[in-house]
C-alpha cells in the first residue's frame, strides 16, 4: 500500500500569524495519525515562518508513525537534523521570497556536495530523500549522491490544464519508472489533492505520497481527522 505522509506546516502557519499557542501542530499530528496517516512531514525553514524547532523536538518524541523533516542543506539546519534525528530528511530547495517550494532540487549541479550531506545524515541513522523535478538527469544524480528515496515534484502536473496536464503526467510517470529501475524508492508530492490523486496512484509502486495544503484546507470544513481519513480511503480505493 502506498504510504500517506501528511504535511502539517500550515497548521503552524495559522499559529504563527498571531504568534500564539494555537493551533498546535503537535496536537494536530496525533489526530492525523489516528485518522490513518503513515507519517508526518514538516519543513523547518531558515526563516521559521511556520514550523519551529520546538515543534520538531516535540513531534520526534510524540508521534508513533514516522517523522519526515523537509530541509534545506544549510549548516544550521543540518546540525538541527543531526541533533533530533527524524526518521527521514527530505532535501529541498529553499528561497526566502517563495510562498512554497517552487521546484525540485538541482542535485546534478553539485553531486559531490549533496553526497557529503547525504552521507552525514545517513551515518546518523537518518533515511534521506531528495525532492526533484521529473528529470532523469536529477534522478541519476540523486542516485549517485547516495539518496535512498526520490520524491518527484508533481506541482507542474497539478497546476497544468488541458493537454498540458497529460504531458506533465507523462513526465512524472517516466521519471518515476526510471527511478524505480535504478532501485530507488519513489515518492510524489506537491499540489496533490482529492481530485488529482487518482492519476498519480496509477503508479502502484509508489513508496509514498506527501500531501499538505489540500488536506489542511479541507480540514477547515470537516476537521483534520475526517480530511485525512478521506484521503486515506482514496489511496486504498485507487491502489
Amino acid at each position: 500500500m502506498v504510504k500517506l505522509g501528511v504535511n502539517i506546516d500550515h497548521v503552524a502557519t495559522v499559529r504563527q500569524a498571531r504568534l500564539s499557542k494555537e493551533p498546535d501542530p503537535v496536537r494536530c499530528a496525533v489526530l492525523v495519525e489516528l485518522a490513518g496517516a503513515d507519517g508526518i512531514t514538516i519543513h523547518l525553514r531558515e526563516d521559521r515562518r511556520h514550523i519551529q524547532e520546538r515543534d520538531l523536538m516535540l513531534l520526534k518524541n510524540t508521534i508513533k508513525t514516522r517523522l519526515n523533516l523537509e530541509m534545506a542543506c544549510s549548516e544550521e539546519i543540518i546540525n538541527i537534523a543531526l541533533k533530533y534525528k527524524p526518521d527521514m530528511c527530505s532535501l529541498v530547495p529553499e528561497k526566502r521570497e517563495e510562498l512554497t517550494t517552487e521546484g525540485g532540487l538541482d542535485v546534478a549541479g553539485n553531486v559531490e556536495f549533496y553526497r557529503r550531506v547525504i552521507e552525514k545524515l545517513k551515518n546518523s541513522g537518518i533515511r534521506v530523500s531528495t525532492f526533484i523535478d521529473a528529470d532523469k538527469k536529477q534522478i541519476e544524480a540523486s542516485y549517485r549522491a547516495g539518496s535512498e528515496v526520490v520524491e518527484i515534484h508533481t506541482g507542474h502536473f497539478a497546476d497544468a490544464v488541458g493537454e498540458q496536464k497529460q504531458i506533465e503526467l507523462k513526465r512524472v510517470i517516466e521519471a518515476a519508472n526510471y527511478a524505480k529501475d535504478l532501485g530507488l524508492l519513489v515518492s510524489a508530492g506537491h499540489g496533490l489533492d482529492y481530485n488529482n490523486i487518482k492519476e498519480i496512484l496509477d503508479l502502484k509502486f509508489l513508496y509514498e505520497v506527501n500531501i499538505g495544503h489540500s488536506i489542511i484546507a479541507r480540514s477547515i470544513y470537516v476537521g483534520i481527522y475526517d480530511a485525512v481519513k478521506t484521503m486515506r480511503e482514496l489511496i486504498e480505493k485507487y491502489v
